[in-house]
């Protein structure tokens, strides 16, 4: 887009926005000038957080599962700030364990929040936006969601469906000729508490919170789509999808990218996995957990979470 948007002046509302990614991106969005209303599911820390990033920032309970408690955070969010222009669909959860070793609570929590979560807000979005005409939905999937990574089997498919879903979306407003937009930023490994413990690889190194935000703003002033954090590893894709398989895999295994979710560090991730293993557990952007898996196993297990 030649010209950059202006996004000062506009309001935002974040998911899982009490830590992590979310808060990163409050703070991005903040210094853009914009209004910025956080939701958690940990609704003290929400509070606390928005008290912390200053006046523009507001904290609000919100349990993305729920239509009754999104709806209600988002109608705050209004009432406070205004009419929202974005929507940041952050919350999620990343348990890690084998896929024969994964609780069937654990796999359906991952999908209620990162999936049905993510759904929700987006129709829910929709419904004030559409009718004025203007808006953007930031969805948070994962370069998970772009090649299926072992160790992380049913985040990797949640991933996949937040990909689909927003594509799917987009194509619907664009047949009908709406302007709101819709983006899907793809992240490798961030360091964030639900990226703790796991391995780095050779060519895909971890970034940090403010990278991810820092391509949020930029996905808000140039109406991006699809969005990779770092914007070199779409070129790694392209490169991989142009490559037989067995090349592609051989040089995936080479520098250990396979096994990034596949052997991460059970006692770095225990109180993460701990955390999130609870129906009240986090919507930041992340894994979800069942009850921690025997030590025999390379990760651990935790049910049920930007």
């Amino acid at each position: 887009m030649a010209n950059p948007r202006i996004l000062a002046g506009q309001n935002a509302a974040i998911t899982g926005g009490a830590r992590g990614i979310g808060r990163a991106t409050a703070q991005a969005l903040l210094r853009q000038g914009m209004k910025v209303a956080i939701g958690d599911i940990d609704e003290e820390l929400a509070r606390r957080t928005a008290s912390e990033l200053g006046d523009n920032a507001i904290g609000l309970p919100l349990d993305v599962t729920d239509r009754a408690s999104f709806t209600a955070f988002l109608d705050e969010a209004e009432r406070e700030l205004g009419p929202l222009d974005v929507l940041v669909n952050n919350a999620g959860i990343m348990p890690l364990n084998h896929f024969l070793d994964e609780d069937d609570a654990t796999a359906r929590r991952i999908m209620d929040i990162n999936v049905h979560g993510v759904i929700l807000g987006t129709k829910l979005a929709l419904e004030r936006m559409v009718p004025r005409d203007r808006g953007h939905i930031v969805n948070i999937a994962s370069q998970a969601g772009k090649m299926g990574t072992p160790g992380g089997a049913t985040y990797s498919a949640s991933k996949h469906a937040v990909i689909g879903l927003t594509e799917s979306v987009r194509g619907e407003l664009r047949l009908s000729g709406s302007h709101v937009d819709l983006t899907y930023v793809m992240p490798v490994v961030v360091q964030t508490e639900l990226g703790s413990g796991l391995p780095e690889n050779r060519v895909q190194r971890s970034v940090q919170p403010d990278d991810v935000a820092d391509a949020i703003v930029a996905a808000l002033r140039h109406g991006l789509v699809d969005v990779s954090v770092p914007r070199s590893v779409k070129h790694l894709n392209r490169l991989s999808a142009m490559v037989p398989r067995s090349i592609a895999e051989g040089f995936i295994g080479l520098t250990g990218a396979d096994r990034v979710l596949y052997d991460p560090d059970p006692s770095v991730r225990h109180d993460y996995e701990l955390r999130v293993a609870t129906p009240a557990g986090e919507l930041e952007a992340a894994p979800e957990a069942p009850e921690l898996a025997a030590p025999a196993k390379p990760r651990a297990r935790r049910a049920a979470k930007s």
